[in-house]
């Protein structure tokens, strides 16, 4: 399957989307493509230990600490998360695809300039469906644009 095709495939389907590395600075990529994204209908939960108990107003509760803590507390609201958005370095990935599995997560987005091969591949063979190096705003968009959403 084509990037684009993996790219409209998850934007379809994974409505729900933990944002690991998400930032309370509008300014900060992680912050203005979570809210794009939220204008268009996903729903965000945000992961930063930084910002743990933080809530921003387009998020349905706080930010969390962890991908577990995430889970957990959509757990109890009868809701899962179906991706998995990192706005870390590339050396943060090969965790959080451990973290991503553990949670029954669908997909692993890495956002632009997210490079990690290994762990991608790693997790490609768990089951997950992975996109790398690429703004999951910018795939929307231009999707959108070509009717494709």
């Amino acid at each position: 399957m084509s990037v684009p095709e993996l790219s409209r495939r998850l934007l379809l389907r994974d409505r729900v989307i933990a944002v690991v590395g998400w930032s309370a600075q509008p300014g900060r990529a992680s912050h203005s493509v979570s809210a794009y994204m939220h204008a268009h209908g996903y729903r965000l939960v945000a992961v930063n230990p930084a910002y743990a108990g933080q809530v921003d107003a387009m998020l349905h509760g706080p930010c969390h600490e962890n991908l577990a803590q995430a889970c957990a507390a959509l757990a109890g609201q009868g809701v899962k998360i179906d991706m998995v958005n990192v706005f870390r370095r590339a050396e943060a990935v090969p965790p959080l695809v451990d973290e991503t599995l553990a949670i029954g997560a669908r997909s692993l987005w890495l956002q632009l300039g997210v490079i990690h091969d290994a762990a991608a591949h790693r997790a490609r063979q768990a089951g997950l469906e992975v996109v790398m190096d690429r703004c999951l705003k910018i795939d929307h968009a231009e999707l959108l644009r070509a009717s494709l959403l």
